[in-house]
């Protein structure tokens, strides 16, 4: 496993596509999985559609990255943010990327980075469409980052995969001959089947906790 402490991320944040709201846990979340050597925010930074973003951006050291809209209905921060990742790919100056969008746009450029080597982290809303979730090593959605108050029966994410169906088949295909599978790599197996897994959709902060609560598991 990657060392965080010197694991080098980019933090690329569509900001027409994301909530200043959690931009504190998101970058808590990022720190999980390394350093964030490098956070920029893209969109038309002129217009008051993103006025809750500004106070965001100097208190967590964001760049923000100026992208008019030079054509009505055109999408120029997408381009804006996919011509910069990749010059960061080719750069050479990092390990990873963190695309933190809802917009299915961005699902060759995860597909491209994780086909140079690089590991890439999504991070978006629920409705975020299925095929970027899936071209992401991992992705997180930002429903889990505000930490719920109530309890876990009522803190799932909502539209999420049947758990039941999910863990029984990763135990039928990791299944030793002992008759037992091991957790952490049952975890493992349905993680990269759905990249988007994470016993926190359940209202669960750990796999562990998430298994034991379930009646049908031993």
């Amino acid at each position: 496993m990657a060392n965080t402490d010197t694991t080098r991320l980019a933090v690329l944040i569509d900001a027409d596509n994301a909530s200043a709201s959690v931009v504190k846990e998101l970058l808590e979340e990022v720190a999980k999985f390394g350093t964030a050597t490098i956070k920029r925010a893209y969109g038309d930074w002129t217009t008051q559609n993103l006025a809750g973003w500004k106070a965001h951006l100097h208190r967590h050291a964001i760049q923000p990255i100026q992208q008019f809209a030079y054509t009505q209905g055109k999408n120029s921060t997408d381009s804006a943010f996919i011509i910069d990742a990749m010059d960061l790919l080719y750069s050479g100056n990092v390990d990873g990327f963190c695309l933190v969008s809802s917009d299915s746009d961005f699902t060759r450029l995860a597909t491209r980075l994780r086909e140079a080597g690089k590991v890439v982290y999504g991070l978006g809303e629920r409705k975020t469409p299925e095929p970027f979730i899936a071209a992401c090593d991992k992705f997180i959605f930002f429903e889990v980052l505000k930490r719920p108050s109530e309890p876990a029966a009522q803190a799932q994410v909502p539209d999420i995969p049947d758990l039941k169906d999910l863990l029984t088949h990763a135990i039928r295909e990791t299944v030793r001959d002992s008759g037992w599978a091991r957790l952490a790599t049952v975890g493992g197996f349905v993680s990269k089947t759905h990249t988007s897994f994470d016993a926190r959709n359940y209202g669960f902060k750990k796999l562990n906790e998430l298994v034991r609560a379930q009646p049908f598991l031993e």
